[in-house]
């Protein structure tokens, strides 16, 4: 069950992040609104996570998964920049956090 959890607070993470492009510096309440409870329900969740999942684990993937999505998102809804370095850098986190996951079934 702690991976659900995991899984449902890298979404509502990933949710956050994005909406914190819609509230304009925080003027606009319904966006606004949209991000604290998002964060604030992943926060709970990442913490129903750790009764099975190391902290270490947990949090790398959930900030590494996170931010990787949210990057995607910029490159392919914001239009934001994809040059090579970006895109490696991107996918040394994504290597970082599998290695990370796969460590704890090695040791």
């Amino acid at each position: 069950m702690s991976g659900v959890y995991l899984a449902a607070a890298i979404v509502l993470e990933i949710c956050g992040t994005t909406s914190l492009k819609l509230p304009d510096g925080f003027s606009r309440l319904g966006p606004s609104a949209a991000v604290v409870l998002c964060y604030a329900a992943s926060f709970a969740l990442l913490g129903l996570a750790l009764r099975g999942i190391e902290l270490s684990i947990a949090y790398a993937v959930w900030s590494g998964v996170g931010t990787a999505i949210v990057a995607a998102i910029g490159i392919v809804c914001f239009g934001e920049s994809a040059g090579i370095w970006k895109l490696l850098c991107l996918s040394l986190i994504v290597l970082g956090v599998a290695g990370l996951h796969l460590s704890k079934r090695v040791s």
